[in-house]
């Protein structure tokens, strides 16, 4: 009785491995992308559970070993790029002196949930870390008239909606060129905009939201996958200074979000230092890292975090970045043969699936 249902568990546990690998956009499948930590434990107690069991002289045959092994092995190759056990990907800046102050940017990032009516804790949060620059995303009218007090961020981008897709940028740094982009979808916009620093260098900012496939929003991945790969497409010959920012409603180890960084020629700062899980902040078992920031070449880490609850189901990311010469450190990998066929599969896919209309890119200067 034991070995079946330690077999029942394990094939389920490989269903829901394997599944992502195909390419299927619908939001279960995809949605299997986010908990691959959560599996990968869950496989590491069904191990030690049965090795117990084993000591009692109910064995597992070697067959059922031997895919246990290989699927904790899936999970270890996905996500330990997100560990320390992994080189950084974006070097760390030694401490600088007050003139190379003046060639950083610290940026902080929140998905403050619409709902949410506690703005005091994300104020206090503002204060306490003093951000050069702030992207709110989810944020209608109610919260713009919260976070009007800001009066150290005088250069601002507002699109307030209640779609849960509104988003602002608040910054005390000089923004330029600033404008509203819909890349997929008419009712969720992006933000692009040109930040000058202290120093009179300049890099190109994009705060990014796509739908989610999930029930209520897309029924398939679609639109968020399309919207990430047209930005990819717009940076990849790009060779100015850049950081995207938001919530990508897609974890850093997903085929979609390595294709992403691969083609738009950005870095991740989490590379070997950490999964920097931020959502669902109520729920610390259900967590997975959903907030981005991507940073082209010219930038170092000077600091990243995580930062406290905001009353948000989104914890608020912190990174204070420094702008440096590009040829001191390496872009990523090329994508490889079998992503740019998966990339101009989903670029020519009709967003019919996800039932809307065919992608539109739409600009609204600000």
């Amino acid at each position: 009785m034991l070995q079946i249902f330690n077999t029942a568990v394990l094939l389920i546990l490989a269903v829901a491995t394997l599944l992502p690998v195909l390419r299927i956009r619908h939001w279960f499948v995809r949605g299997l992308d986010f908990p691959r930590l959560q599996l990968f434990l869950s496989l590491v107690a069904l191990a030690v559970l049965v090795l117990v069991q084993t000591y009692f002289n109910q064995p597992m045959p070697v067959i059922w070993w031997l895919l246990l092994a290989a699927l904790i092995v899936n999970h270890i190759w996905w996500i330990w790029p997100y560990t320390p056990l992994h080189s950084v990907q974006v070097p760390k800046q030694d401490p600088l002196s007050a003139s190379d102050k003046q060639n950083r940017v610290c940026l902080l990032s929140c998905n403050v949930l619409m709902t949410n009516r506690d703005p005091e804790r994300l104020l206090a949060t503002i204060e306490r870390h003093s951000p050069d620059v702030i992207a709110i995303l989810e944020s209608d009218h109610w919260w713009q008239e919260q976070l009007d007090v800001l009066s150290d961020y005088p250069h601002r981008v507002a699109c307030p909606l209640t779609n849960k897709y509104g988003m602002h940028l608040y910054s005390r740094l000089k923004i330029r060129d600033s404008r509203i982009d819909f890349l997929v979808e008419p009712d969720v916009p992006s933000i692009s905009a040109t930040v000058e620093l202290g120093s009179g260098q300049s890099f190109h900012l994009h705060i990014i939201h796509p739908r989610p496939p999930a029930p209520g929003e897309n029924e398939f991945s679609t639109a968020r996958d399309i919207e990430l790969l047209v930005l990819a497409r717009a940076l990849e010959d790009v060779d100015t200074p850049i950081i995207v920012t938001g919530d990508l409603n897609d974890v850093a180890w997903s085929r979609t979000t390595r294709l992403f960084r691969r083609v738009s020629g950005l870095l991740d700062p989490r590379t070997g230092r950490g999964l920097f899980n931020t959502f669902h902040a109520d729920h610390w078992f259900v967590r997975w890292p959903l907030d981005h920031v991507f940073v082209s070449t010219h930038f170092r880490v000077c600091d990243i975090k995580r930062l406290n609850h905001v009353g948000s189901d989104h914890f608020p990311m912190l990174v204070d970045l420094a702008m440096t010469a590009p040829d001191l450190i390496d872009g990523p990998a090329s994508p490889t043969e079998a992503e740019k066929e998966l990339m101009q599969d989903t670029l020519q896919t009709s967003l019919a699936e996800s039932a809307k209309s065919p992608v539109i890119t739409q600009s609204v200067p600000v």
